[in-house]
């Protein structure tokens, strides 16, 4: 049944060192943690798989990649908004609801910036109001740090996701 893996492990091996796989694995995550899609999960569970021995390389590899690609984002929430206030000449409405809740919590909300799809909506959004930048990344790196500590865990069999 788990042929597969053993599969796949081979093929890697055999085109991939453990180096190339770590820049690709920080490629992966910086791509994730932006708008763009990506999943830098399944890049480490192959790297891992083919190369256990580097597990907390990859865990600290894939947060960094991750942080940075927070970074550009929470970066790019900044530029929209300065964006349109200049060169639209638009006022920018804080009074929403989601926007008032996000401020109402602020940079510890952002923990929450490992969940799918919502994490970079968070990120883009807590660029937009102008969040306190270091706390920001403070808690965005804690919350990313978690993802990936509990898929090194899951994958060294010490944590039981089912």
């Amino acid at each position: 049944m788990l042929d597969w893996i053993n599969d796949l492990q081979t093929w890697l091996q055999g085109w991939m060192s453990a180096d190339a796989g770590l820049w690709g694995l920080l490629v992966s995550a910086f791509i994730s943690a932006t708008v763009l899609p990506g999943s830098s999960e399944v890049v480490m569970t192959a790297l891992v798989t083919a190369f256990p021995a580097i597990v907390w390389q990859a865990f600290a590899v894939a947060t960094l990649g991750n942080v940075l690609g927070c970074v550009l984002t929470f970066g790019m929430g900044v530029g929209a908004r300065r964006g349109m206030q200049r060169f639209a000449k638009v006022k920018v409405d804080l009074n929403s609801a989601n926007a008032q809740r996000l401020a109402r919590w602020g940079p510890p909300a952002l923990f929450l910036s490992f969940l799918p799809l919502v994490g970079d909506a968070l990120v883009l959004a807590a660029g937009w109001l102008r969040m306190p930048f270091w706390s920001s990344l403070f808690w965005i790196a804690l919350g990313k740090a978690t993802r990936y500590l509990v898929l090194a865990l899951s994958l060294l069999g010490l944590l039981k996701l089912a």
